[in-house]
């Protein structure tokens, strides 16, 4: 089994041999560390960026070189990767890193929302109900176009809306329609993402109506515990075994790795 999407302290995630050390305990056999990057000129994903750290367009060399260190203190394969902040409007300045730091992977994921970071309830919790609802069409166009893009390999936990309470259980069966038929229009392959499901609320994306739905059309997946800690590898990946075989998903490797050792 192979975890694609970990973090580490080159964005707001823990040591990286802390985190290969805990892959191994978890009895993985490969992981990818995809930091996070935004490379927006807009003035709130710049404000966030300078907040958070997410500055990989800055440390990817310096990471890589790290990465090459680790490498030689492990049997487990470790690859190169980035998580990438997406918003229709960024998508030069995404082309043009992404095309530069020629990573093994790249994952796109969409945050943003109308302006505010999609996984606080307070930022939507004075909308109307059809305002949530546009929200929500919002967010659901935005994932569209970033598969018709082709920037990325992976799409990070797709249906990210429904950890925001607000905005949760708001998505039509036309609006899962819409997200399928791109999915199955593009290269870019869905992960399922254990980032909360050992939160209270138990949330594994894509949720299961959307997860059916994609699975029916025949699209794969990734994997990827969204860990930022070494604790979290070694209870989430034991998760995602678990769930990936009682659900009889197979899952694969980013398509760009194909080929790799």
């Amino acid at each position: 089994m192979h975890d694609f999407h970990l973090h580490s302290n080159y964005s707001d995630g823990s040591f990286l041999l802390r985190m290969v050390r805990a892959a191994e305990s978890a009895g993985l056999e490969g992981i990818g560390f995809a930091d996070h990057c935004t490379v927006s000129a807009r003035d709130g994903p710049r404000s966030a960026r300078a907040t958070h750290g997410f500055n990989l367009d800055l440390t990817y060399e310096r990471r890589r070189r790290a990465l090459e260190r680790v490498r030689d203190e492990t049997e487990i394969s470790v690859y190169d990767a980035v998580e990438m902040d997406y918003h229709p409007e960024d998508e030069t300045e995404i082309r043009s890193f992404l095309e530069e730091a020629n990573f093994d992977y790249a994952i796109g994921s969409v945050h943003e929302l109308a302006g505010r970071n999609v996984q606080v309830p307070t930022h939507f919790s004075d909308e109307s109900d059809a305002q949530l609802d546009a929200l929500v069409e919002r967010y659901v166009q935005s994932l569209v176009e970033l598969f018709e893009s082709e920037l990325f390999d992976v799409a990070a936990h797709i249906d990210l809306f429904e950890r925001t309470e607000p905005l949760a259980e708001r998505a039509t069966v036309d609006q899962y329609r819409r997200i399928v038929r791109a999915l199955e229009a593009s290269r870019t392959v869905p992960e399922i993402n254990a980032g909360r499901a050992l939160g209270e609320r138990a949330l594994v994306h894509p949720r299961p109506r959307l997860l059916e739905m994609i699975r029916d059309r025949g699209v794969e997946f990734t994997l990827g515990t969204d860990s930022h800690a070494p604790a979290e590898i070694e209870s989430r990946a034991p998760f995602l075994r678990e769930f990936v075989d009682e659900n009889g998903i197979e899952p694969i490797a980013p398509p760009r790795l194909e080929g790799l050792e």
